[in-house]
């Protein structure tokens, strides 16, 4: 395999977050590019994901927890994430071509050496990056397979201005719900979630109890609760959930974003009571993890569904770190894609 390609940067932990992650606990370093194997494509990123999740990863106490979703780091790991980069060198017969585009795991850095197996060739020509990078797609899977939208529900989405939310509220109302609402932290975003994303309400954290704003925005009841939150938004959806409610709980931003620091325990008190007169179902889902073979479905439904892909993008792997704080300082909204 001919390549020209010896130097790349990488971003990697340089220190253990105290609180919350700041941009000095990364560090930008060049190194050299790591041999290529049999069956390795080198890839030229053009863009990468960035996931808060990456707080939780860079958390000391991330080492001893058992069945944790994603690889903890130590100081001196590179970061990585979701990535979609230009193939500029390939093995004879790997069944990839130079200069396709290709959807890989190592984003954090301009260059990377991959496994073939753990690529995937995208579409000829223009493509939407957010896409396929953007998590669209987990909304899609835990609203079409993780749980069911019915024709006239209405849908409480928590977090709806995240990278998550922004789409789950849309793809919601394009599987049939009658009335979908959100939560946020500003009115800035819940301007925005009305006016671009469509959401009918939004619920302000700082505007008072959680409880009484959902009854008010859904008085005949929440039918299906997509949460990335939980605490009191799990609990106040839990309080408002109609007959036969679905809750699809895909992450816990009180514990992966708390001020002293991020966590996989994230306690709430539920009237168990309710949820069983209520008939309420409660699904932890993964997309990847349960139905990773739906993603070419969801490729296909969005190129016809009109979605709005909300994405804030951050230029050069320079700003990279800066974006992950800003990201879990619920500056940004949407997802947070890189562009190199």
């Amino acid at each position: 395999m001919d390549r020209t390609v010896k130097r790349c940067r990488e971003v990697r932990l340089h220190a253990y977050p105290n609180g919350m992650i700041q941009p000095r606990d990364l560090s930008i370093v060049e190194t050299a590019l790591p041999e290529a194997g049999p069956n390795d494509l080198v890839v030229r990123n053009r863009w990468f994901r960035i996931s808060i999740s990456t707080r939780l990863m860079a958390n000391p106490d991330a080492q001893a927890v058992e069945g944790i979703p994603f690889p903890a780091l130590k100081p001196g790991d590179a970061l990585a994430d979701g990535a979609i980069g230009e193939v500029v060198a390939c093995p004879t017969g790997s069944g990839f071509a130079i200069g396709a585009l290709v959807s890989h795991p190592l984003g954090w850095r301009d260059y990377a050496v991959v496994d073939a197996g753990r690529c995937m060739a995208l579409d000829r020509g223009p493509i939407e990056p957010a896409a396929y990078l953007g998590h669209g797609w987990t909304a899609y899977a835990a609203l079409t397979r993780g749980i069911r939208v019915r024709t006239g529900d209405t849908v409480f989405v928590s977090s709806g201005a995240g990278a998550i939310g922004s789409m789950a509220g849309q793809i919601a109302r394009r599987l049939g719900a009658s009335r979908v609402i959100g939560s946020t932290s500003s009115q800035a975003k819940a301007d925005w979630m009305t006016g671009d994303l469509g959401y009918d309400a939004v619920i302000l954290r700082d505007r008072g109890l959680i409880a009484d704003q959902l009854r008010a925005a859904a008085p005949e009841g929440v039918d299906v609760f997509v949460d990335m939150v939980g605490g009191e938004q799990l609990a106040a959806a839990a309080e408002a959930a109609s007959e036969g409610a679905r809750f699809v709980l895909l992450g816990a931003l009180t514990a992966e974003l708390n001020v002293a620091g991020a966590s996989i325990v994230a306690p709430v008190q539920l009237d168990s009571f309710q949820l069983i007169l209520k008939d309420v179902t409660l699904r932890g889902y993964s997309a990847d993890r349960d139905h990773a073979e739906a993603f070419p479905d969801w490729i296909a439904w969005q190129r016809k569904a009109g979605l709005h892909f909300a994405c804030s993008k951050v230029a050069g792997l320079e700003n990279a770190p800066r974006a992950l704080h800003d990201a879990c300082e619920g500056r940004l909204k949407g997802l947070v894609m890189v562009e190199l």
